[in-house]
């Protein structure tokens, strides 16, 4: 029998692709289990994904959060000499500056206010990296007055600075040997009430933040982003319904988040913004107030003063009348121990206007707390102020 007859008898029109893929499915390896071909596909898909994921989180944490949180591990409050007494003012006592919202050293601030050294000298606060203990802050003060021989101490808080040094100043007025003269603050908000809407949006979404996202506190790259969001009117145009970059201008703000709070020593950190934002959230302000009203054995209570704009609308981040209401009611107004300026300032920038700043300390604040000081020194009522 020839080979050729057990062959099948077809030709080149008999070939079918639809019976080649038939018969490459019948004898691949595994056929039993073709059902799972799709899934086991998706399944290695999304564990690839995930493994990429992981090997980015891995460099974001090894690379930009954990240097940044060893850094900040490492920080802890201080208190920097920025001035000492002019002449004719006294020696034995102490101002002390602190920054608000956003701010991390009072130092260039409480340079901008040289009328502060008529008062005695100048000492500026720097926060820790890691939060706010206004405890400890409160006993840096103490010991360092005391080991420099300073008796009185007065507190200067802008913004939210304000805050923390009316707490500040509860600690050193009921649990300390040192006299504290008076509380001067700067467009303070007493609580977040005070604080306008838009302002206190911005801060709730930062604290929203600071729970989803790792390693926020520390990273300075979602610093970065946060910092070019809030810059995002100058280099955003609108022109119909897709919004449209500038990218000069993004390079420029780019640039001045990278020099001024990326890579800065001196800008606060993402974790200490959220601690300064929350002082205020959970200010006992009113408290505060009360407890520097009670007397103390052998000092007069402290005055109080409050640094605002003269119009109200020049302060675009502190609804000041509300403040000036809250303080009017818990600090003594009636009993003179309450002084309001109002100058043609906005909010809390003593940096940006030292004229007015100037004028309003050399014209109001230091002849009320002149008096104040003889006064406190010789166990007198305070006077009323002019």
């Amino acid at each position: 029998m020839s080979p050729m007859e057990n062959r099948h008898p077809s030709t080149v029109s008999d070939w079918s692709d639809a019976r080649r893929r038939a018969r490459l499915r019948e004898t691949r390896p595994r056929r039993d289990r073709t059902s799972w071909r799709h899934p086991r596909t998706a399944a290695l898909r999304v564990t690839a994904l995930l493994l990429a994921g992981f090997v980015v989180f891995a460099q974001y944490w090894q690379h930009d959060v954990a240097p940044e949180r060893d850094r900040l591990a490492r920080t802890e409050p201080a208190l920097l000499p920025v001035a000492t007494p002019a002449d004719g003012a006294p020696w034995d006592t102490v101002v002390v500056d602190l920054v608000g919202l956003g701010n991390l050293n009072a130092t260039d601030t409480a340079a901008a206010l040289p009328a502060l050294s008529e008062l005695g000298v100048v000492w500026a606060v720097r926060y820790d990296q890691n939060g706010i203990d206004t405890r400890v802050i409160a006993e840096l003060i103490v010991r360092a007055a005391r080991m420099s021989g300073l008796r009185n101490v007065i507190l200067v808080g802008h913004s939210m600075g304000g805050v923390i040094a009316l707490e500040v100043a509860r600690h050193i007025h009921t649990g300390s040997d040192r006299r504290l003269l008076s509380v001067i603050l700067d467009c303070t908000p007493l609580d977040l009430d005070s604080v306008r809407q838009e302002s206190r949006g911005r801060g709730e979404d930062l604290v929203r933040w600071m729970g989803w996202l790792p390693g926020v506190r520390e990273s300075r790259t979602l610093r970065t982003a946060a910092e070019l969001y809030a810059r995002r009117d100058r280099f955003v145009t609108h022109h119909g319904a897709l919004p449209t970059v500038d990218w000069p201008r993004f390079g420029t703000a780019l640039d001045e988040v990278l020099r001024q709070k990326t890579f800065s020593a001196d800008a606060a950190s993402n974790g200490l913004i959220e601690a300064q934002f929350l002082a205020i959230v959970a200010s006992g302000a009113g408290n505060d107030l009360r407890a520097l009203r009670e007397p103390r054995p052998g000092r007069a209570r402290p005055a109080i003063v409050l640094l605002r704009p003269l119009d109200p609308a020049d302060d675009h981040v502190v609804l000041v009348d509300r403040t000036q209401a809250t303080l009017s009611a818990e600090a003594g107004a009636r009993e003179g121990a309450l002084l309001v300026v109002s100058g043609r300032i906005g909010h809390a920038n003593p940096r940006q206007r030292p004229e007015a700043y100037e004028a309003m300390f050399t014209e109001r604040v230091l002849p009320f707390l002149a008096r104040y000081q003889q006064t406190a020194r010789g166990g007198a009522a305070l006077p009323q102020p002019r």
